[in-house]
């Protein structure tokens, strides 16, 4: 009897502990939405309309709040038995972070917080976080909210001072207050928040709160604490840790350059700390080595040493390990290798030298391997020294910018999980291997920059995942088919310039992919222009330059333009004329055979280089075609044309214009004053036209003015007052072929920057200033900072040969006074310019005793016959006398491997002349070589 008496009872236990369980299952599905069984209270109901009713809401996310039962719309939780309110989760559906940015802008509530939300007085969950409520203060009325347990305001757009209010919320478990403009004085209000366990105030302006470490240790219950971005850079010392349960501490971005941090010797428990971006420079071997609990370790851009990887190879429970981007040097050690748990190991960025470990290739649960930007060497040997491991789980890999060479191993394949690979800018060599094809969760592939060779596998077809792939900069050779692209559905990015591909397609070819970004300069492409471009309507960024297509583009492409972002095409053999451009963005149709007036372009065109062409007609349609609107134009090349007319009247409207470039062509007639609204412009090039006149003196309106060259035409007048008033961040002044006259002004000597200077075959006459050695960077080379660094040109002769000077000009310095009606002595002053390297003073009627120390200045001057009279005006301005001797450098080149080899590096090495003509020697052969093959 006993016995039945205990089964039923134990059957009644069992009964009553079930439908307990089965109760709490229902309570937590409910949660969010509420019971349907169970009614909204009214009060509460009418106090999230009122809510409601201040929010703006631009995504309709309130639209669900209609109706009796408020317990079911978005974003409430009722609680399951009372039917009370106490969960309002409004937080923004969409992430930022996740490639929903525009959507995330969109769906962002507003507006003005009512305190109705008091009648909520069962509320302990409240989520706003990740919207917009710029400038309004927390509402003061959430300290009274004091049941809350969860507030989370972050990226919510709130501004102010401590929200001291906050201090009244004793039953607050998460806060989150990060990404506010918050100016927090004192944090005081925090240490009655005794039950807090998590902490987000990342991106809070905390600089004035000193006392931020005494008040996070009177956080007992304290397990997560996130303060990056906080502009700390110090905290005063505690005598002993109270928050020693915490397992998260993310101090990142912040200034502890010189903290020793010996507080965290206390937290045992630490699972993540995260002390990057600090420039920390003192050890922290003896804080981290004890942390027996420690998984994930981030201390990337430091100033760590080698020691700090000594203290980790006790630290067996590590997973994430990142020290990127710190000073530490040698030879990666093998040690790493015993770190078996390690999922993530980021070591970019530093000084590391020799062969990757072999003992790398057992660290069989790494995911995330980044040795990217150090020096190491050899081959990847590694990669095949996996056969401890069962499974092969390596997910990134990443040794770009190294000196690794050898070849590509056709272990590779095995790594069947790897979704991004970069060994971009290496000395890798060899065919790419066919086990490539294996790769297939591949998405992004990176191997531009080595010494690639032979042909693309057609295995690549098989990488059906792939998304962004880069081979450019190598020497890979041979034909390219269909098949190459038969499965790459997902190719979004192609990047192959500068290799000696061939492509092979039908003309009726549709790839199977939807490129955006299209790169295959150099290859060859032609002669006819690719059809199959017509079915790519994703298309934004499309370089084809020389690739060898000489068609007129057919008129489908024009149409494709409004969808450009970026169009090079330059040198080809493309002709034809150019109808309206409707591409904004950067065009560059340069070095090709199209003709006919120049076409009309968007006002949103940025950059446009129409030069070495055979467009002709006037200007003005071109340059006035906007009726009145203002164009983004900032780079604008038309040199080399056929263009011809009067330059025209209507600059007004290019008021964002940075480098102008209208040499070589045809234009006649006075420079415009409106030249002068260019108050942006920094490089102006009309050399080689038939210009006449004088400078306007509007001109000095263009205060950024670097690089001025108007050599070559038929202008006249002196200079005094254009100068006077004129940039001092001048730095090229070329006005060689002129009819310019009076004194060289001594204005000139107050252009600090100027490095070049050009005013041979004038009429300058009187003697040459001495203030001329204040001329600084004709004294020491400067560092070019100049934003049109990258698209400076210019030509200058030397020994009666034109060079045009481009990415060295900035190496470049020089002065040319020759064949003017120069008098007097040379000065003294001018022999303390050491740093300039061509000078060149012939042909004029300087007379008296040359400088003796100008022996020790690199450049030659010539004989006195250089310092003789003017030449006939008829003269074609081939003379030498004046410039370095530089015959030699071609002598060099026959003679045998010992003597060629000291008779090309020991001139690099002790003459700076040499050097400017060796590289400005390269920088010519370039595309000659390349377009010669």
């Amino acid at each position: 009897m006993a016995t039945v008496m205990d089964t039923k009872t134990s059957f009644l236990v069992i009964l009553v502990h079930c439908s307990l369980s089965f109760a709490t299952i229902i309570c937590v599905f409910t949660y969010a939405r509420g019971n349907p069984n169970v009614l909204c209270r009214e009060r509460e109901r009418e106090a999230l309309i009122t809510f409601k009713q201040g929010i703006i809401d631009p995504s309709n996310l309130l639209s669900s709040w209609i109706g009796e039962e408020c317990c079911m719309w978005e974003g409430i939780g009722c609680d399951n038995i009372t039917g009370h309110v106490n969960q309002l989760n409004l937080r923004n559906p969409y992430d930022p972070n996740n490639n929903a940015y525009e959507s995330y802008v969109q769906s962002r509530l507003g507006g003005l917080i009512s305190d109705s939300l008091l009648e909520l007085k069962h509320l302990h969950y409240l989520d706003l976080s990740w919207n917009n409520f710029g400038g309004y203060h927390i509402p003061s009325f959430f300290g009274y909210l004091r049941n809350l347990r969860y507030l989370n305001l972050s990226y919510a757009g709130f501004v102010g001072g401590s929200p001291h209010q906050l201090a009244n919320l004793s039953n607050l478990h998460y806060l989150g207050i990060g990404g506010l403009s918050l100016q927090v004085d004192s944090l005081e209000w925090l240490s009655h928040l005794s039950m807090l366990e998590f902490l987000d105030m990342s991106m809070v302006n905390l600089s004035e709160a000193s006392n931020w470490l005494q008040v996070m240790n009177m956080l007992p219950s304290l397990s997560e604490l996130r303060l990056s971005y906080c502009n700390l850079d110090k905290y005063d010392p505690i005598p002993r840790v109270n928050f020693s349960s915490l397992t998260v501490l993310d101090l990142s971005n912040n200034w502890f350059s010189n903290s020793t941090f010996d507080w965290l010797h206390s937290l045992a428990s630490l699972v993540t700390l995260d002390l990057s971006r600090n420039h920390i420079q003192v050890s922290l071997t003896d804080v981290v080595q004890n942390m027996s609990c420690l998984r994930n370790l981030y201390l990337s851009h430091n100033n760590f040493s080698s020691t700090v990887l000594n203290s980790l190879y006790n630290i067996s429970t590590l997973e994430r390990l990142d020290l990127a981007y710190n000073n530490i040097q040698g030879v990666l050690p093998s040690a790493i290798g015993s770190l078996s748990r390690l999922m993530h190991l980021v070591l970019s960025n530093n000084g590391f030298q020799g062969k990757i470990p072999r003992s790398f290739g057992n660290l069989c649960n790494l995911q995330h391997l980044d040795l990217s930007g150090n020096k190491l060497e050899g081959d990847l040997e590694f990669l095949g020294n996996s056969s401890a491991c069962t499974t092969n789980n390596l997910e990134l890999l990443d040794l770009s910018l190294n000196r690794l060479s050898d070849t590509l191993p056709d272990q590779l394949g095995k790594h069947t999980k790897l979704f991004f690979l970069s060994l971009k800018m290496n000395m890798l060599s060899g065919r790419i291997p066919v086990s490539i094809g294996n790769l297939s969760s591949l998405r992004r592939l990176f191997l531009s920059g080595n010494q690639l060779t032979g042909t693309i596998p057609i295995s690549f077809g098989h990488l059906s995942n792939l998304e962004e792939l880069d081979i450019s900069n190598n020497f890979l050779k041979g034909f390219v088919y269909e098949v190459h692209f038969s499965n790459l559905t997902n190719l979004r990015t192609l990047v192959a310039n500068s290799n000696l591909l061939t492509l092979q397609v039908s003309s009726n070819w549709v790839p199977p992919f939807q490129i955006n970004h299209l790169a295959m300069g150099l290859w060859r492409l032609g002669p006819r222009f690719p059809a199959w471009l017509q079915s790519q309507k994703d298309l934004q960024f499309l370089y084809l330059w020389s690739a060898s297509i000489s068609d007129v583009i057919p008129s489908w492409f024009w149409s494709m333009c409004s969808q450009f972002i970026m169009l090079n095409l330059d040198q080809n053999q493309l002709r034809g004329s150019i109808p309206s451009l409707s591409c904004g963005g950067l065009i560059n149709l340069g070095s090709n055979n199209f003709s006919g007036p120049l076409p009309s372009i968007s006002s949103s065109v940025t950059y446009l280089d129409l030069s070495n062409n055979s467009f002709h007609g006037s200007l003005s349609p071109f340059v006035c075609d906007l009726k009145d609107r203002k164009t983004n134009l900032t780079i604008l090349d038309l040199s080399n044309n056929l263009l011809s007319g009067e330059l025209p009247h209507c600059w007004m409207n290019y008021s964002e214009l940075l480098v102008l470039f209208l040499g070589s062509n045809k234009l006649t007639g006075n420079i415009p004053s409106s030249l002068g609204s260019l108050s942006a412009l920094q490089l102006l090039s009309l050399n080689k036209n038939n210009l006449s006149g004088e400078l306007p003196l509007s001109l000095q309106n263009c205060k950024d003015l670097e690089i001025v060259d108007l050599s070559e035409n038929h202008l006249s007048g002196g200079l005094s007052i254009w100068l006077g008033n004129s940039s001092a961040r001048l730095k090229v002044l070329v006005l060689r072929l002129n009819k310019f006259h009076g004194i060289i002004p001594w204005e000139l000597c107050h252009f600090n920057s100027l490095q070049i200077m050009d005013l041979s075959h004038n009429k300058f006459f009187g003697s040459i200033p001495r203030c001329v050695g204040n001329l600084s960077a004709m004294v020491r080379q400067v560092y070019d900072t100049s934003t049109i660094a990258g698209y400076a040109k210019v030509f200058l002769i030397m020994k009666g040969a034109e060079y045009e000077y481009n990415k060295l000009l900035a190496l470049v310095t020089s002065m040319d006074l020759s064949s003017n009606n120069l008098i007097g002595e040379i000065p003294e002053e001018l022999t303390s310019l050491y740093g300039i390297r061509f000078l060149n003073l012939s042909y004029n009627q300087l007379h008296g005793k040359i400088p003796e120390n100008i022996s020790g200045m690199t450049f030659c001057v010539g004989d006195d016959s250089s310092l003789g009279p003017t030449p006939n005006a008829d003269d074609d301005g081939s003379e030498d006398g004046g410039w370095i001797d530089m015959k030699w450098f071609y002598i060099s080149i026959p003679l045998g491997f010992v003597v060629g080899f000291w008779g090309v590096v020991g001139p690099l090495a002790f003459s700076m002349a040499w050097r400017y003509a060796f590289f400005k020697f390269l920088d010519d052969m370039k595309y000659k070589l390349f377009n010669g093959v």
